[in-house]
């Protein structure tokens, strides 16, 4: 049995989240949760909280495809970060030109399972 949660169109750039995102697979939970509060990363909080809430979906008591999972050995099976979609932006520039800036987007995706 596994538990899953997804984060759609956060602003970070996908090769940013994935730094964050390979130091926590594979990992227990507690020692997930323990790397992504003491790092320095921005995306650390957020991927802190999608885990958390991930967790919380193995947790539920009510659902019936996660009854027989024991939250106690859960592990970071799988976490996946893929590109979203980019927004563009022009920045002016000397002499009258223009710069365009992209705006990037990641989606990421975490699964829990037992060990």
């Amino acid at each position: 049995m596994e538990a899953k949660a997804r984060l759609v169109n956060y602003r970070v750039s996908a090769r940013k989240a994935r730094l964050v995102a390979d130091a926590i697979r594979g990992k227990g939970i507690e020692d997930a949760l323990t790397i992504l509060d003491f790092s320095p990363k921005r995306f650390a909080k957020p991927l802190a909280k999608l885990v958390r809430s991930a967790l919380a979906n193995a947790g539920e008591k009510n659902n019936r495809d996660h009854a027989g999972i024991d939250v106690d050995n859960l592990v970071v099976a799988k976490i996946c970060v893929d590109e979203g979609p980019s927004t563009w932006r022009i920045r002016p520039r000397a002499q009258g030109r223009a710069a365009w800036i992209q705006r990037r987007t990641s989606h990421v995706e975490v699964v829990l399972a037992e060990h």
